[in-house]
């Protein structure tokens, strides 16, 4: 079993070369402007979830990264030397639109809220 730093350092090189693949290689028009905020790599290596987010809805996006998915991990094992190459699973990563739902709720609260001096 790899150690935890050696899982950390595979899933940020998973996350690199995937986002130049993304970028550069794929032609689906529906994975353009996809972003990969982060990978996370269990402990065997034997899978690798993938958390991206895009402006595009998360409908459209996600069916074309299923279909994608056996292109991308093709590409990946041919970049990054390991005996088994771990299997991809996509997430849609909210937290972008979680954050910026709190930010709204707290300027509103703000702006609801009399200064006291």
């Amino acid at each position: 079993m790899p150690s935890e730093m050696r899982a950390r350092r595979v899933a940020d090189r998973i996350a690199r070369e995937l986002a130049i693949l993304l970028q550069r290689e794929v032609a689906d028009p529906r994975l353009t402007g996809l972003t990969v905020t982060g990978v996370e790599v269990d402990r065997e290596l034997a899978f690798a979830t993938v958390y991206v987010t895009a402006q595009a809805p998360e409908q459209v996006l996600m069916p074309a990264l299923v279909r994608a998915r056996g292109f991308l991990r093709h590409e990946l094992a041919a970049r990054i030397s390991m005996r088994a190459f771990p299997q991809l699973k996509f997430r849609w990563d909210d937290s972008l639109d979680r954050g910026a739902r709190v930010d709204e709720l707290l300027a509103r609260l703000k702006s609801e809220t009399p200064d006291e001096e």
